[in-house]
C-alpha cells in the first residue's frame, strides 16, 4: 500500500532532492554512476511511497538518450581502433564470443516466466549498461530489471577486478596513460549542442527505435574523431543530467510487486554473472593467445563492464590502454548498432517459444 498522495509538483521536488542527497552519498562512497543509482532511487521512493504519478516528460527522456549517446561518442577514436589493425580477426572472435556468452546466460535468466527473452538477453549483455539502460524500453525490455542487472554487472566487475589482478597478474604500477585532456568549455557545450542537437533532428527523419541514441552518438564521433573543434568532451554536468533522467524514469517505473520480482531473481542473476566474468576471463586468455599482446591487457580488454574503471585500472598497472579502449569500444559499438536487430529476432523468438 503506497503513502499519502503529493501533488505532481511537490513529488518531482522530493524526487530532485532525494536524487541530490543520494548522488552525493553515493559519489562519496564512489560507486559507479552515482547520478544514474541517485536518481534511480530517487524516482523509485517517489514510486513506492506516493499514489501520485509523475512522468518525465517524453522529451526530457530523449534528451537524456542523446546526452548518453553524445558521451559514448566522444569516446570513438579511429586511432584507438586502427590500434587493433592486423588483429582485428582475433578481437572480432573474441567480441562475437562475449555477445553470445551473454546472450546464452539472458536465455538462462528468460527461463523464469517473468522474464522475457529480450529483458533476459539485454540484462546481461555485456558492456555500454548506460546505452542499454537508455534504449532498453524503446526495445521492448523491462528497463527495471535490465537497469538492476546491468549494474549489479558493473558493480561485480569493479569489486573483482583489483582481486583477479592482484593474484593472477604482475603489473607494473603507473606506467599506463590515460589522457583526459580537452578544450574549452564553451567549445565542450557548442561541441554537446551540435551532437545532441543534430542527432535528435536526424532521429525524427530516419525513425528506427534506437536513433535517440545511435544519431548523436554518431555525430559526437564524426566531430571528436575529425577535431573539428578541438580535443572535446561533454562536461560531468551535462554527463549528470543525462544520467538523471534516464535513472528517474527508470525509477518510476517501479512497483512494489516489480521489487520484490527482482529481488528474488537476484541470486541467479548473482551466478549468472559469477559465470560470465569466469568464461569472459577464457575470452581474455584467448586473445593473448591469438595476438601478441600480453595477458593482462587482454584480460582488461575482454573485462565485460566498467570501461572507464577499466582504463583507469590499465592505465595505473602499465597495460596497453589504447588496446584496452579499442577493444572494449569495438564491442560497445558492435553491440549498440546490432540491438534493434537483435531486439526483433529475440521477440520473434520469444513469441515462437509462448505458441
Amino acid at each position: 500500500m503506497t503513502g499519502r498522495a503529493r501533488s505532481p509538483l511537490t513529488g518531482a521536488l522530493l524526487v530532485l532532492a532525494a536524487t541530490v542527497t543520494l548522488t552525493l552519498a553515493f559519489s562519496l562512497l564512489r560507486v559507479p554512476s552515482a547520478v544514474l543509482f541517485g536518481s534511480l532511487l530517487g524516482g523509485m521512493t517517489h514510486a513506492l511511497t506516493s499514489p501520485t504519478e509523475i512522468k518525465v516528460p517524453a522529451l526530457a527522456f530523449r534528451l537524456g538518450q542523446a546526452l548518453i549517446g553524445v558521451t559514448i561518442g566522444t569516446l570513438v577514436s579511429v586511432e584507438a581502433l586502427q590500434r587493433m589493425g592486423g588483429e582485428i580477426g582475433a578481437v572480432l572472435l573474441v567480441t562475437l564470443g562475449t555477445v553470445a556468452l551473454s546472450l546464452a546466460a539472458g536465455w538462462l535468466l528468460a527461463l523464469r516466466r517473468d522474464v522475457s527473452l529480450v529483458t533476459g538477453a539485454f540484462a546481461l549483455i555485456a558492456g555500454g549498461a548506460s546505452g542499454i539502460v537508455a534504449l532498453a524500453r524503446d526495445l521492448d525490455a523491462d528497463e527495471r530489471v535490465v537497469t538492476v542487472v546491468q549494474y549489479l554487472r558493473v558493480l561485480i566487475v569493479l569489486v573483482t577486478l583489483p582481486l583477479v589482478i592482484g593474484v593472477v597478474f604482475e603489473p607494473e604500477t603507473g606506467l599506463g596513460t590515460l589522457s583526459s585532456e580537452h578544450g574549452p568549455l564553451a567549445l565542450d557545450l557548442v561541441y554537446v549542442v551540435a551532437a545532441a542537437g543534430g542527432g535528435l533532428l536526424l532521429a525524427r527523419v530516419v525513425r528506427f527505435s534506437t536513433a535517440t541514441l545511435l544519431a548523436p552518438l554518431l555525430i559526437a564521433s564524426v566531430i571528436a574523431s575529425a577535431g573539428w573543434l578541438g580535443d572535446v568532451a561533454v562536461p560531468e554536468p551535462v554527463q549528470w543530467v543525462g544520467y538523471a533522467l534516464i535513472g528517474v524514469q527508470v525509477g518510476l517505473r517501479f512497483t512494489r510487486r516489480s521489487l520484490a520480482s527482482i529481488a528474488r531473481m537476484l541470486p541467479v542473476v548473482t551466478l549468472l554473472i559469477v559465470a560470465m566474468l569466469c568464461l569472459s576471463a577464457l575470452m581474455g586468455a584467448a586473445l593473448a593467445w591469438l595476438t601478441p599482446v600480453d595477458g593482462l591487457t587482454a584480460y582488461l580488454a575482454t573485462t565485460p563492464g566498467g570501461l572507464f574503471a577499466v582504463l583507469a585500472i590499465a592505465a595505473d598497472s602499465g597495460s596497453d590502454v589504447t588496446y584496452v579502449m579499442a577493444v572494449q569500444l569495438f564491442r560497445l559499438l558492435v553491440i549498440l548498432l546490432t540491438m534493434p536487430l537483435l531486439a526483433r529476432w529475440l521477440r520473434r523468438r520469444g513469441a515462437g517459444d509462448a505458441a
